[in-house]
């Protein structure tokens, strides 16, 4: 499952470097695939595939947001999502309507990655 940071976040931006899949945005700023992976394509939130090069619309304008499909829970990284042992507020949750399995979010960090399981 993904993780979510919920409105209750203070924008201290604690979370946002942590993260190993660039997945982390400050509000109101576009995302990318491409950053900080080998992306080369991208499905946007109204299921357009597009150049991972092309700014996404921010998921907020008022705090730190993450990249559902760029998130791995940092499995295959560390031990634990790094963006919820930082935070000092305990807003970085589990997204309960995003549920992936280990097996599931490995894929994902190889694909984005470039690397085997």
């Amino acid at each position: 499952m993904a993780i979510i940071i919920t409105d209750e976040c203070i924008n201290c931006g604690a979370c946002e470097p942590e993260c190993p899949n660039t997945a982390i945005y400050e509000g109101g700023v576009a995302w990318k695939g491409a950053d900080g992976t080998n992306l080369k394509q991208v499905t946007s939130k109204d299921g357009q595939v597009v150049d991972a090069n092309t700014p996404q619309k921010a998921y907020s304008d008022e705090f730190y947001y993450i990249v559902t499909s760029k998130c791995t829970e940092c499995v295959g990284f560390h031990e634990e999502p790094q963006c919820a042992a930082v935070c000092p507020v305990n807003c970085c949750v589990e997204d309960p309507d995003n549920r992936e399995t280990k097996e599931e979010l490995l894929r994902k960090k190889a694909q984005m990655h470039g690397s085997s399981i």
